[in-house]
């Protein structure tokens, strides 16, 4: 399968910044199945394209899945090395995971740049001719299929549901349309190769909550990126549409949006092992379930979930949230009233105007608007506004930081505003090497600065605590696992 983009944004060949790969180098990576290739057919300044190529083995891919799974040629007749697919998906997100979060270390401002983009992918499975217009023509693209024949030479057999997907956009950054193409080409194929459990939920939301709200096909992209498994689907339906006026549509059932013969033999199979780390779709998988269970708290919303009971134990009046992203941990602590004012703190304008917008803080009464403050501002300069809390939270926060930058956080936390407690929470970095995929000294995210080890972390704590005068304790995160820990720790500071 082969995905190109192409640009004539001058210079073009900011695209290979953009895409943190160097025209002049053909890069491989190996994906599950096989390999990919990133290259640049044409580089120059007034045009420039990128290329993503897989090379999938065919047998390989059903290697190793059991008997029942498919039909006894499948090894031989079948469609995964050339339909583009969740291999397309992991593929983009492996090669192309800093441009998709909207990252560019040598041209930090370039990532905001709408640019003319042309992209191709052969090929696309799809229920009919019209689903990928009615996919990414809501998104702003221009849309252009071209059909072939199950046979050329059997024009009487018809159409195949195989087309070569073309789409032009006069000005879009190039993140988004990486993010729509990550979610929305395995929704046309309408298959996945591995278990999906509640964290493809949870990438759904992240890839897909700026603007899957607002598409009118939201419901049957859904049900397709999750499967069909209606303890997921209505609740992340519910969730991206938080903050909009719209309810929660009733299930609908089409005739084109089903489960595919494939997935129905593989509901019942092993599910593949692959690397749980979040900017891959690849996820350690266990036996699918017979029976549909409610799912379990990610990760994250564990740690939220244990920051938050943590905090409420000591029945605080004034709360910090520093680096509060989009607000969970802040609507957590809204449900507390005992809590009287909460101030959340992020240095990206637009995470705080997701924030509000999840809090529904222009529908709050005066009284609950008042226990809340969203302010602007960054954790390595001091700001009064931080002064006088009982509690602070930095929950993931500290890893996004260039180590260097630690002492400059220390000073304005724990030396200026001075929490009475202080809860940072942070990857533990011994337990990584469960990761299969996750090669040794690569950290879970492309954004993430360093990721400690328990010995590390602790030993970090405790210089702080010492240095600030507080008394520390370190708390694991999530299921522990002997010799390496858990996925997350955390330090609980008090001031004495």
């Amino acid at each position: 399968m082969l995905l190109t983009i192409t640009t004539t944004y001058q210079p073009a060949t900011d695209l290979g910044y953009l895409l943190h790969k160097n025209p002049a180098r053909l890069q491989s990576l190996e994906i599950t199945g096989g390999q990919a290739h990133v290259f640049y057919p044409e580089a120059t300044a007034e045009r420039c394209t990128a290329a993503l190529l897989l090379d999938l083995d065919p047998v390989g891919l059903v290697r190793g899945r059991g008997q029942g799974d498919g039909f006894a040629l499948e090894q031989y007749v079948n469609d995964r090395p050339y339909v583009a697919s969740s291999f397309l998906s992991v593929a983009l997100s492996k090669a192309f995971g800093t441009a998709m979060n909207g990252t560019c270390k040598d041209r930090p401002a370039l990532p905001a740049q709408a640019l003319p983009l042309a992209i191709t992918v052969a090929v696309v499975s799809a229920p009919g001719p019209d689903w990928p217009r009615r996919l990414f023509e809501p998104l702003g693209y221009a849309v252009e299929t071209e059909a072939y024949p199950l046979d050329p030479t059997q024009p009487a057999w018809g159409a195949s549901p195989y087309y070569t997907l073309r789409l032009r956009h006069e000005g879009l950054r190039l993140q988004d349309v990486l993010t729509h193409l990550y979610v929305l080409l395995p929704v046309l194929d309408n298959d996945k190769h591995y278990y999906v459990d509640q964290t493809e939920a949870e990438k759904l939301l992240h890839r897909g909550g700026d603007w899957l709200p607002q598409h009118p096909e939201r419901g049957f992209i859904t049900r397709r990126y999750l499967r069909y498994l209606a303890a997921m689907v209505n609740p992340t339906l519910a969730r991206l549409l938080e903050g909009t006026e719209e309810e929660l549509p009733e299930p609908e059932v089409s005739t084109v949006d089903s489960a595919s013969p494939r997935e129905q033999g593989q509901a019942n199979s092993a599910a593949e092992t692959a690397s749980p780390q979040a900017e891959t779709d690849e996820t350690t998988r266990g036996l699918a379930e017979s029976t549909v269970q409610q799912p379990k708290l990610s990760l994250h919303d564990q740690r939220l979930q244990q920051v938050a009971h943590e905090i409420y134990q000591l029945a605080p009046k004034r709360v910090l949230d520093l680096g509060c992203g989009e607000g969970k941990l802040l609507r957590l602590l809204l449900r507390q009233p005992k809590i009287e004012f909460i101030r959340g703190m992020d240095v990206s304008h637009q995470a705080l105007s997701r924030a509000a917008q999840r809090l529904h803080l222009d529908e709050l009464s005066p009284r609950q608007r008042a226990r809340i403050e969203l302010i602007q501002g960054s954790l390595l300069y001091r700001d009064e506004r931080l002064a006088g809390f009982d509690a602070a939270a930095l929950v993931e926060v500290i890893e996004h930081l260039d180590e260097n930058r630690l002492a400059a956080l220390e000073a304005v936390v724990f030396a200026q505003a001075r929490p009475a407690h202080v809860f940072v929470t942070t990857p533990n970095a011994d337990y990584n090497q469960l990761f299969e995929k996750l090669n040794a000294g690569d950290f879970r995210h492309d954004d993430h600065r360093f990721e400690w080890t328990r010995a590390e972390f602790a030993s970090w704590a405790t210089g702080v605590a010492e240095r600030h005068g507080y008394q520390v304790r370190l708390v694991a995160m999530g299921d522990e696992v002997e010799g390496v820990g858990a996925p997350s720790q955390m330090a609980v500071f008090e001031s004495i």
